[in-house]
């Protein structure tokens, strides 16, 4: 039960975030001349009520200390003043990205149940981190308020449906693309003396391509059938390159075949030939492009 919570929470995530977001920003400026802990504690009371199902409440200063006991329906959770909560991902990411952002899931040290944070920053006027505003929830419960409606799950099982025909003919067209290259290799039997250079090329073109349809196909498949696409960006950017690689080496293959032909049989055709090998630079340009500009994200978000 808990994975498929965890897969539901990540889908329903940003709508998730814009809501918990909307009730803090609504009842706490996140502004203020001076701010002070009675307009903040304020305006939790209002989004307690607001918010009948959470686990606890409860505010931090700049520098992570939990500066009030936590709001809760328990009294076993009202506690917590002077904590140094400053080493947890709702203080650091919320005052790092100075916005309210929303955690992963995570166990709860009061209930080992899996909840989620909203955290909301709050500044003074000379734009100073002052408090930090925390709102635990059950992943359970986040998961029922932020529930797709009816239009959005019809159009989800729609578009997985649509999916799954679009990879079934995909992989239909990578198998017989695979199955014609095999057979160019194997028509002559076991006389490889009879077995053309071009025979060869041929085969050697339709089962990479086979290859690059067949990785498409496993990703699409993946993400939006079985919904695996969380946290898979390395999975995705390595497929990406296997998919332009593949193409990349399909058409220089075709074109040099195309060089050797028309160079024997029609000098006066060579010129598309060369406007082929042409657009395999670009290709490889685009690719070397692609694969240094997610290098530069990797390292600056390692940074």
């Amino acid at each position: 039960m808990i994975p498929k919570e965890i897969q539901q929470y990540y889908e329903i995530r940003t709508k998730a975030r814009a809501y918990f977001c909307y009730l803090l920003q609504r009842s706490i400026p996140n502004r203020l001349p001076e701010p002070s802990l009675d307009v903040i504690v304020r305006g939790l009371k209002n989004i307690k009520k607001e918010l009948p199902r959470f686990q606890s409440m409860y505010i931090l200063d700049e520098k992570g200390i939990q500066v009030i006991d936590s709001f809760s329906e328990k009294a076993s959770r009202r506690k917590g003043e002077g904590i140094n909560r400053s080493a947890r991902a709702f203080y650091y990411r919320a005052a790092r990205e100075k916005r309210c952002i929303l955690t992963n899931p995570y166990p709860s040290k009061l209930t080992n149940d899996l909840i989620v944070t909203a955290s909301y920053p709050v500044y003074d006027d000379a734009h100073k981190l002052r408090y930090i505003v925390c709102v635990d929830v059950a992943l359970h419960d986040v998961v029922e308020i932020a529930q797709p409606t009816s239009m959005e799950s019809f159009f989800h099982r729609t578009s997985k449906i649509a999916y799954s025909l679009f990879s079934a003919a995909l992989l239909s067209v990578a198998f017989l693309l695979f199955f014609h290259g095999m057979l160019n290799v194997l028509s002559h039997g076991l006389s490889i003396q009879e077995l053309e250079i071009k025979q060869m090329f041929e085969a050697t073109i339709l089962i990479t391509l086979s290859l690059a349809i067949f990785d498409l196909v496993k990703t699409i498949f993946e993400e939006e059938v079985l919904g695996h696409h969380l946290g898979r960006s390395k999975d995705i950017h390595r497929t990406m390159i296997r998919f332009l690689g593949s193409i990349i080496i399909a058409l220089s293959i075709e074109a040099l075949m195309l060089v050797f032909k028309f160079a024997i049989m029609s000098p006066d055709k060579i010129k598309y030939a060369v406007l082929l090998i042409a657009g395999v630079a670009i290709l490889l340009l685009g690719l070397a492009y692609y694969l240094k500009s997610t290098e530069n994200r990797e390292c600056s978000g390692r940074e």
